[in-house]
């Protein structure tokens, strides 16, 4: 009886000074953005949530949390803190001080635009130059050709990713921590974008059919769509995979 006893005033007193009091705190000041953001936007939201969060409860607080969830989606909880935090503490800010993601795109664009007009004024660029490829050029012309096909497969993926800031900052899904992946997403499009102007392009052409404009199209829309390709490939992967792999079967 003593141990069960102790055990219940222990329960009691983490209740009211450990974690559920911090977490009651997290969850009402997640509702209020959610319900500001919802009221600011036109988001029609469930009456429910009223009774729910008047009462307090821990159990009901969770389950209001869970329908405006709903209510706001896509967004989320973490991307409209983020937001608000980018418009209530840096309103004095531009957009590209506020929005750093946005600015390190747009130099990145210009980097590829100046390199694709770099390479495209050499001589050594050229349909002949290109429609030798990977396996019957060398040397300078090689370096610049790749370099060629790489800045267009890096506007490609860059046009995509500056889409899609744009996109998550007007539905307000936009979080701090994807700035992180865009530095792999481009590495990919720009990987994406040779794959298909000089691998796919050689098996799906003639040579001498292939020119300036469709191996740069390739290139950009490798880049553009390296996320697809890169599930196309993956695919293709699981089901050379699934030949070779014979599945393991439960021992009775």
């Amino acid at each position: 009886m003593e141990k069960n006893t102790f055990e219940k005033t222990r329960e009691t007193v983490t209740h009211t000074n450990g974690v559920y009091p911090k977490l009651s705190k997290e969850l009402i000041t997640e509702i209020n953005n959610m319900l500001s953001y919802a009221i600011y936007n036109g988001i029609i939201i469930n009456t429910e949530v009223n009774s729910l969060i008047e009462s307090k409860d821990l159990n009901d607080l969770i389950n209001a949390h869970n329908i405006l969830v709903k209510n706001i989606a896509p967004a989320t909880p973490k991307s409209i803190e983020y937001t608000k935090k980018l418009r209530d503490e840096e309103k004095h800010k531009s957009i590209f001080s506020k929005l750093p993601t946005i600015r390190n795109l747009i130099f990145l664009a210009l980097f590829f635009l100046g390199l694709l007009v770099v390479t495209a004024i050499s001589p050594d660029v050229n349909n002949n130059s290109l429609d030798k490829g990977l396996m019957n050029n060398s040397g300078l012309s090689l370096l610049l050709n790749l370099s060629f096909l790489a800045s267009v497969s890096g506007l490609g993926v860059v046009f995509y990713l500056l889409r899609k800031v744009s996109d998550a900052i007007k539905e307000s899904t936009m979080v701090s921590e994807e700035s992180i992946s865009y530095v792999a997403q481009i590495i990919l499009g720009i990987i994406a974008g040779l794959i298909m102007s000089e691998i796919i392009s050689f098996y799906s052409t003639e040579p001498g059919n292939i020119n300036l404009f469709n191996k740069g199209a390739l290139a950009l829309i490798g880049g553009f769509s390296s996320e697809a390709i890169f599930s196309i490939l993956e695919g293709i992967i699981d089901r050379i995979k699934s030949i070779f792999i014979v599945p393991k079967t439960n021992a009775k």
